[in-house]
């Protein structure tokens, strides 16, 4: 069965379709068989990625490691109030048999179909930006004594969507928070935010791991639905050492995200 992954915050420009598309990928090019999902149903940025991989791949010829990604299938009004969540639960369904990691992108809000996803996780991935902004999704914060006053709205989502899979006699999630946007030089608020990050992820459970630092790069790939695993197949002889550096971060990640009986070997 396949393994799920989600990929969800509720604040958007934390790069989690950025994430989403190439944690899929790295999977899919270390042989394994990947469906993805977008359940941003208005933007569809993971989705509209990889329809621009597709398109790429079509005119330049090439046959590069792909997700298959499918939309979900209409609501059936029969359901009434729960045709949201069977669309889900269809989709899940019609690749979970078939595929090894199914990677589910989620919108930047709540919405029913977030909600129900996070219950489904067997992986869940929360990129956040590196600034207390973002932290003020996970946790409120004194802002005269810097303590950690209780958890935000979306932790208490996660904690519930954990009371649910224990109900049910699921594994646990294993949730991980990803720093993305780092910047190079060590700030005073970067040591800040990893600090109360670390405490947090005490108090509530989850593991901090680092994602992608600031680059221009990741701009630059998403019109070609391409990933930073892909650059040399596409002619792209000598990496720079942004480059260098920003797959290095990725190998990381994925190593540091522990899925069962994958070796990282890219």
């Amino acid at each position: 069965m396949a393994r799920i992954i989600v990929v969800g915050n509720e604040k958007g420009g934390s790069g989690k379709s950025t994430t989403c598309m190439h944690v899929a990928t790295a999977l899919a090019r270390l042989g394994q068989k990947v469906g993805a999902l977008d359940l941003d149903l208005r933007q569809k940025s993971f989705g509209r990625y990889i329809e621009n991989r597709r398109a790429y791949m079509a005119q330049a010829g090439l046959t590069l490691p792909t997700p298959d990604y499918r939309d979900l299938p209409d609501p059936d009004p029969a359901h009434g109030e729960t045709a949201q969540d069977q669309r889900l639960t269809r989709a899940i369904e019609a690749m979970h048999a078939e595929k090894d990691y199914i990677v589910i992108d989620c919108p930047g809000s709540h919405t029913r179909l977030s909600q129900v996803a996070h219950t489904l996780a067997d992986t869940l991935i929360t990129p956040l930006n590196d600034s207390f902004v973002d932290f003020d999704l996970l946790a409120r914060m004194d802002g005269l004594t810097g303590r950690i006053k209780g958890p935000s709205i979306y932790s208490e989502m996660v904690w519930g969507a954990r009371q649910m899979r224990a109900q049910a006699g699921l594994p646990p999630i294993d949730w991980i928070v990803v720093r993305n946007r780092l910047g190079t030089q060590a700030m005073h608020n970067k040591k800040k935010v990893g600090a109360a990050l670390e405490e947090l992820s005490r108090r509530i459970g989850f593991r901090v791991l680092n994602g992608f630092s600031e680059r221009v790069i990741f701009r630059e790939l998403f019109p070609r639905g391409l990933t930073l695993l892909d650059l040399k197949d596409t002619g792209v002889d000598q990496l720079n050492l942004s480059n260098i550096a920003a797959r290095q971060e990725l190998r990381d990640l994925m190593t540091g995200l522990r899925f069962p009986s994958l070796s990282v070997g890219f």
